[in-house]
């Protein structure tokens, strides 16, 4: 089951990786980084260029993060994967593993960046950024994979640990429409830097963990070994903040079961808990990231176009006169019997006021929890819709057949894949 769940996890992460590869951002990274950390042996995805390990997964996890389509963990609230599976895919190809090590590094990975994320104090942190804890899941991963031996893994985490992104500004900017998001590259990069100071000696603090003021013991080390956390980590429908799904499956479940148009609808007040908005829930974003974080415009876009114009968000909805019209009737507020959920559960509530009637509806799992899951059907689907529109059919073909190798045992198909320039769709090709 392990094994399983860190298969879908890698295909997941990758029609994620598809999507944030061809946005200004993905762009961006991709250009920048040869200038910042030279060339290596390990590829960026979709592409020629062949940069060090920790370069190459500092653009492979912005490809991966950057339309907020990634996978996450209710208990870490945030991000293993994008940070995880790059940093995984990155140290193999350099160190020629085999696919049993991989599919184990990215299980190791998960299970230690989740953790040390929720033994944390929730009450106490400024943000709730995944770059504060997955570089250190990366270090994990990749040290083990590297076959560094168990003080040095410990330092390597240590090290990823002390210098994490601080995302300082996450408490207070009302710019979250940029390209650092929650410093998850950054975080990769700099866990895997540690791995390769801890591999030459460099020490860090590897007693970190131990202050239980912040860190509860009990979290780290319970159960471990005998469950790993790969296996109820979350998937995403949807391109944007995990903080508004619940309010995005209220509104289309309601629209289905009355068979409501978009006109139909005056206005919609959504329930929920605090952090939900504490994101800037701009009504007319100027970017994509700044989409991604408001509620009112998501559940806008999901109304006019539908669950696929979040799969992922696309530039020509931020100038589209009916989903701009649209998100001014969102209204939202703190509810008190769902505020305390958060963060085991991301729940919300709608009251959606109609020309035909008032209608509720209340939503305490998104689709794609644990309890609420996306099968394996439904995350092809996903990776089709997303790379369908972006990639030549053979390539789409070959990513999937690599995929499936990849669970039979065999790693090389998939480096293949991903480490070349592929044929693009012709639609995207055109535009």
């Amino acid at each position: 089951a392990t094994r399983a769940a860190a298969v879908r996890a890698v295909l997941d992460l990758i029609a994620a990786s598809i999507a944030g590869s061809r946005t200004s951002g993905g762009i961006a990274a991709l250009k920048a980084a040869p200038v910042v950390w030279g060339s290596g042996p390990a590829a960026c995805w979709f592409s020629d260029v062949r940069l060090s390990i920790p370069g190459a997964a500092f653009v492979n996890a912005a490809f991966a993060s950057m339309l907020d389509l990634d996978d996450g963990h209710r208990a870490a609230s945030g991000h293993p994967g994008a940070a995880v599976i790059p940093a995984v895919l990155a140290t193999a190809e350099a160190h020629c593993a085999d696919a049993e090590r991989v599919l184990t590094a990215i299980a190791i990975g998960y299970e230690i960046g989740v953790r040390i994320a929720g033994a944390r104090d929730v009450d106490t942190l400024h943000t709730f950024d995944s770059g504060l804890w997955c570089g250190q899941g990366a270090a994990a991963a990749a040290g083990w994979l590297r076959g560094l031996d168990a003080v040095r893994i410990a330092n390597a985490i240590a090290i990823a640990g002390t210098t994490a992104p601080g995302q300082t500004a996450t408490a207070y900017t009302k710019l979250m429409g940029n390209n650092v998001k929650e410093g998850i590259p950054f975080a990769t990069a700099l866990g895997l830097t540690a791995v390769e100071l801890a591999a030459a000696g460099f020490t860090g603090p590897v007693d970190f963990l131990d202050e239980e003021a912040r860190y509860e013991r009990s979290v780290l080390s319970a159960d471990l070994g005998a469950r790993w956390l790969i296996e109820t980590a979350y998937f995403k429908p949807y391109g944007c903040c995990r903080w508004a799904h619940a309010a995005i499956d209220a509104l289309l479940q309601v629209m289905a079961a009355q068979r409501l148009a978009p006109g139909e609808i005056e206005s919609v007040y959504v329930e929920t808990f605090t952090q939900a908005l504490s994101l800037n829930n701009d009504l007319a974003p100027p970017t994509l990231e700044a989409a991604q974080y408001s509620v009112p415009f998501c559940l806008a876009a999901a109304a006019i176009h539908g669950a696929e114009a979040l799969l992922p968000l696309e530039e020509p909805l931020l100038r589209d006169p009916a989903v701009l019209a649209f998100a001014p009737r969102v209204t939202l507020s703190i509810a008190p019997d769902l505020d305390p959920m958060f963060p085991r559960s991301v729940p919300a509530r709608l009251t959606v006021t109609t020309t035909r009637g008032v209608h509720r509806q209340a939503v305490l799992a998104p689709r794609g929890e644990p309890v609420n899951p996306l099968g394996q059907d439904d995350l092809l689907a996903k990776f089709s819709t997303i790379a369908q529109r972006r990639l030549a059919p053979s390539y789409v073909v070959a990513l999937l057949q690599a995929i499936e190798a990849l669970a039979a045992g065999e790693l090389a198909p998939l480096l293949g894949s991903l480490g070349r320039v592929p044929a693009l769709a012709r639609v995207a090709a055109n535009g």
